[in-house]
């Protein structure tokens, strides 16, 4: 019998030792970061207080209709960054959610970067 690893269920599992280690505080809140297959999600959450501070996805209309790729999950890094910087947020803890640092969670982390959040 063929037993097939659960990849979400080990992704969790390393999203849980990450998260055992970083916090969202309020002077470095927590970046967090979603990706399903269609879409890719980002929020900027306050620890403390349990709260998401800013946020920006893929499925916002601006993005149009393809927002699994890299070019999406740049342009949302830059839309989360711009959104931080008015409220005030220049630094961050970047949380990965237990994905590689490969690919679209890369291009979300250099499009933040670029648009001005230091972590």
């Amino acid at each position: 019998m063929v037993h097939r690893v659960d990849s979400n269920k080990q992704r969790l599992k390393r999203h849980k030792r990450v998260r055992a280690k970083i916090f969202g505080t309020p002077d470095r809140p927590r970046l967090c970061v979603y990706r399903s297959l269609a879409n890719i999600y980002a929020q900027i959450i306050d620890d403390t207080v349990g709260k998401t501070l800013v946020s920006a996805s893929s499925v916002e209309p601006e993005f149009g209709e393809n927002g699994g790729n890299k070019a999406a999950a740049r342009k949302v890094g830059e839309l989360v960054a711009k959104r931080a910087l008015e409220k005030g947020i220049t630094t961050v803890v970047f949380d990965r959610g237990g994905y590689l640092y490969h690919g679209r969670v890369k291009e979300l982390a250099d499009g933040a970067r670029e648009a001005g959040l230091n972590f």
